[in-house]
């Protein structure tokens, strides 16, 4: 029983691995799962697809019964009739009726119900925005969400015969209804869904059923294991393996037994005596007996032969034979410990040769590591441009002079040049400019025998000989075929001299060198370039303003400069923006694309818009961009290489006269607020999307901070923060407990901060921008609200030059009221409820005048027959600087004017008094 149970075990081996674990068992599972999915899939995406057809249908019906009522005849005159609702209730309810849609509604031009489908609604207001219909006289379809149902609506304006907009038309079918019809079609659409899994799991089990079968119902492991092990024994094992059959044929000779054997390649399936073994070694297969390291003769060799069968004993089997040549294994381990010993050396160089991008230690670090493992002394030396950090030069005469750059020594007593000669190569017999010549390393065996060598430096070469070199190995550093250098590796007290069989270990560790060189010369020439490129774009002074006192840093990271930078902006009426960036990268790129995103800032900030509004500006801007680098053939790749994806931007604009500080970031990390008593906050803001990856559905959000006098705002990027050895988090508490010292400078708190949280190798740029809030005097404000009447202008005007004489500014008081005047004058015109006046008293004296309107005045030159329209002239001619900021409602005209004592005024002609002044419009 137990011998038919082991040869059934024997016919079915994997019998026992049914399930998930086999081959077959993980291929229907697979093909189950990827059903599933893709069955999912198509129902989900076929669902919402039906939705999104429903939902334009109902539009397109809604838009088409509002278009159609609206243009029906009569219904413009029944609108502006006395009783609208009494004529067109009924026939708006037997057009919802006939077209099947869910409402129907009539509204005059406020939104006010005239019909409606639910009565108790008319009379009521309409919710949502109709004022594309009301002013724009456009029909429109939208997807209104509120009071009194979702709905998929149609706004339509009602037209009369002159073109007057008499009222507003809205149908729609509700959401509800759009929803009920979708989901009446669920149950065929998951029927179809479960027929088409049961068809695709029944075909999943017929393949893994036949799969099971063929392979035994092995699992991937097993299956895996068995090829990598068969594969290895036929041609990675370094020791012979001969498999033997029952019948004493033979059925697999890897190739080391082939090689030792001397087997020919139809030597399987025949008999072990026609193989043309020793009649030992034969004699032991057909015994069938066990062995263990007898030595049996092969031609020449002596073979240590080990025998084991491969079926348990008491069974009937064939056997497995193993042998190793014990004749070649001295020699073996000889030359395997020297090839060892080069292969460490390589590793070694590998990890030591260019651990820093500088030049010259990339060369000392080739000398040192050659010392004393290959060569009892090393030189490196280097070409001019390449220390210099440009390109090396294609022409031959230019690589024969060359500066040693480094050496390395058993002892310190050399005769070799020192570090710093200048060494040439000008007769061409010796084997430096031998190798220069052929690109390849040159070994000379004898220094004594080599005459050119001698002959190039005969001095040298007698204290060298005297000192005991014996033999020279030379090898040009080769980068991109171009000629950098040149390594020299000496003996003089290994006896034994260079071999050929070391010219490919020189070469190879030369090679390596070359790169690491080569590397570092070029981050020399674009650290160099960078550094100057940024210097140009970084700021070099701050502007002045008065607004808060500010402190800076800017440091680069080891592995060169970045695309982090800073920027202090002077805006209108006092303010200052203060800005903190970051760019993803190191070098050139990344410099220069940190200058046109300054420059854009920079642009953009004299829109005076508020924060928000810039980063949107400037990730529209970036998106471009972008776009543009993916233009062509290449574009892609410039895309990624060029692009400023990546980029984090933290914008503020502090207001001294209000202490309001408006806070937008776009993927950056937010400031750090420090009160006067010392107190340390992280105000939370929207993060808000990096730059270049577009708004979507999430723009960017202001922050409001109200910040006393004496507050300090700290802006930074993300590599004061964080370094190898801490996080984020760490980094935030030590900049918490560094900046709660109050009484400090900005200046000493930048150098505290610095002190604290920088690291010996920063690994990034790092960008600190400390801002000390002050508060605008109020006994230097002056608030004034007008009356929309050209009566109110005058006793505005007379109350700001009496101000403007409290403050010692009669200098300029005629030149501040003809500027209000006119401004003042215009708002009450052309502006809104309300009007504001405001004088600010600072470096200069700024006007403003505020009002609900968004229209903006423009410069324009008035003819010689124009009544009116010079104001605005006489603004930009009196005034320094002038401009327009819009509010959230309405808009503010700024004008700024010099407040020193003697400041010359323009010269106007024939300057007509104040009060005329008024009657000039733009």
């Amino acid at each position: 029983m137990t011998a038919r149970r082991d040869r059934a075990r024997d016919k079915d081996p994997g019998k026992s691995g049914n399930g998930l674990r086999s081959v077959a068992g993980q291929v229907f599972a697979l093909e189950a799962l990827i059903a599933l999915l893709v069955i999912a899939a198509a129902v989900f995406i076929t669902f919402y697809q039906a939705r999104s057809d429903s939902e334009r249908d109902a539009a397109v019906r809604s838009l088409a019964v509002a278009e159609a009522f609206a243009k029906a005849p009569g219904v413009d005159a029944a609108l502006t009739s006395p009783d609208p609702t009494a004529e067109l209730q009924d026939r708006a309810e037997a057009t919802r009726r006939a077209t099947g849609v869910d409402f129907i509604a009539v509204l005059d031009r406020n939104g006010v119900r005239y019909t409606d489908s639910e009565p108790e609604l008319i009379g009521r207001k309409a919710t949502g925005d109709l004022s594309r219909a009301v002013v724009d006289g456009n029909s429109f379809t939208e997807l209104f969400r509120g009071a009194p149902n979702d709905a998929v609506r149609a706004v339509v304006p009602v037209v009369d015969d002159k073109g007057r907009i008499v009222g507003l038309v809205t149908s729609g079918v509700e959401v509800e209804s759009i929803t009920h019809a979708v989901q009446n079609r669920l149950p065929l659409l998951v029927g179809a869904a479960a027929g088409a899994l049961v068809i695709a799991v029944g075909g999943a089990a017929l393949v893994s059923r036949r799969l099971r079968r063929q392979t035994h119902g092995l699992g991937p492991a097993e299956m895996t294991r068995m090829k990598e092990h068969h594969e290895a024994v036929l041609h990675a094992v370094r020791e012979g393996v001969l498999i033997v059959g029952p019948d004493r044929r033979l059925l697999l000779a890897n190739d080391e037994a082939r090689r030792l054997l001397g087997l020919t390649a139809d030597a399987e399936r025949r008999h072990v005596s026609e193989l043309g073994l020793d009649p030992r070694t034969v004699e032991l297969l057909e015994s069938g007996r066990s062995a263990t390291d007898e030595v049996h003769r092969a031609g020449d060799r002596l073979l240590a032969v080990s025998v084991r069968p491969t079926l348990p004993a008491g069974r009937e089997s064939g056997c497995v034979m193993t042998m190793r040549d014990t004749t070649e294994l001295a020699a073996l381990t000889g030359r395997a410990a020297v090839a060892r010993g080069r292969l460490q050396l390589l590793y070694e160089a590998g990890v030591r040769i260019g651990t820093t991008l500088e030049v010259v230690r990339t060369a000392e670090e080739l000398a040192e590591v050659a010392v004393p493992r290959f060569a009892d002394f090393a030189t490196v030396e280097l070409l001019e441009p390449v220390l210099r950090g440009e390109e090396p030069p294609n022409s031959a005469p230019a690589s024969t002079e060359m500066r040693r750059t480094a050496l390395s020594g058993l002892r310190p007593d050399q005769p070799l040049q020192p570090v710093g000669d200048t060494v040439r190569f000008d007769v061409q017999s010796t084997p430096m400019a031998m190798a220069l010549s052929a690109g390849h390393a040159v070994v000379q065996a004898e220094l004594a025998a080599a005459e050119g060598w001698r002959e190039q430096d005969p001095e040298g070469a007698a204290r060298a000989l005297a000192f005991g070199m014996h033999s020279l190995l030379t090898v040009p550093l080769l980068a991109r075929g171009v000629v950098l250098g040149m390594a020299n590796f000496w003996r003089a007290d290994t006896p034994e001299p260079f071999g050929e069989e070391d010219l490919s270990f020189a070469e190879e560790l030369a090679a390596r060198a070359a790169v690491a060189i080569d590397n570092a010369r070029r981050f020399t020439r674009e650290h160099a370039m960078a550094v100057t490129l940024q210097r140009s774009l970084l700021p070099r002074v701050l502007p002045d303003q008065s607004a808060v006192e500010v402190a800076y840093r800017y440091l680069p990271a080891k592995a060169g400069v970045g695309g982090d930078w800073f920027d202090v902006i002077p805006l209108p009426g006092a303010r200052v923006a203060l800005v903190v960036g970051d760019v993803v990268g190191h070098g050139l790129h990344a410099a220069a694309t940190m200058g046109r995103l300054r420059t854009a800032v920079h642009n953009f900030s004299t829109l005076d818009v508020p924060p928000d509004e810039l980063l949107g500006h400037l990730d529209e801007l970036t998106a471009r961009i972008d776009d543009r680098e993916s233009e062509g053939p290449d574009g892609e790749g410039r895309r990624r290489e060029e692009g400023i994806t990546g980029a984090t931007c933290l914008y503020a604009i502090y207001d001294p006269s209000s202490g309001l500080c408006t806070v937008a970031s776009a993927g950056h990390p937010g400031p750090a607020l420090v009160s006067p008593d010392g107190l340390v906050d992280f105000p939370q803001l929207a993060p808000g999307l990096p730059l270049g990856l577009g708004l979507g559905d999430v723009p960017f959000e202001t922050t409001e901070l109200w910040l006393p006098e004496d507050s300090k705002l700290v802006l930074f990027t993300d590599g004061l923060l964080e370094d190898r050895v801490r996080d984020l988090d760490t980094g935030l508490g030590l900049l918490r407990s560094t900046l709660a010292r109050p009484d400090r400078s900005p200046e000493q708190t930048c150098a505290d901060v610095l002190a604290t949280l920088l690291s010996p190798s920063p690994r990034d740029d790092i960008a600190l921008l400390v801002a000390r809030t002050k508060l605008l005097d109020r006994e230097r404000i002056a608030e004034w609200e007008v009356a929309r009447d050209p009566s109110a202008v005058s006793p505005v005007r007379n109350a700001a030059a009496a101000k403007l004489v409290e403050w010692g500014l009669g200098d300029v008081a005629f030149t501040a009221e003809l500027v209000l005047s006119e401004l003042i004058t215009n708002a009450v015109r052309y502006g809104a409820d309300p009007v504001r006046v405001r004088l600010l008293h600072d470096r200069t004296l700024i006007c403003e005048v505020s009002d609900a309107s968004s229209t903006s005045p423009h410069l324009r030159h008035a003819t010689t027959t124009d009544e009116g329209g010079r104001g605005l002239y006489l603004v930009a001619q009196y005034a320094e600087r002038w401009g327009t900021r819009y509010a959230r409602r309405g808009k503010t005209i700024w004008a700024e004017l010099r407040a020193g004592p003697g400041d010359a005024e323009p010269i106007v002609t024939a300057v007509p008094d104040l009060d005329a002044l008024e009657d000039l419009a733009w």
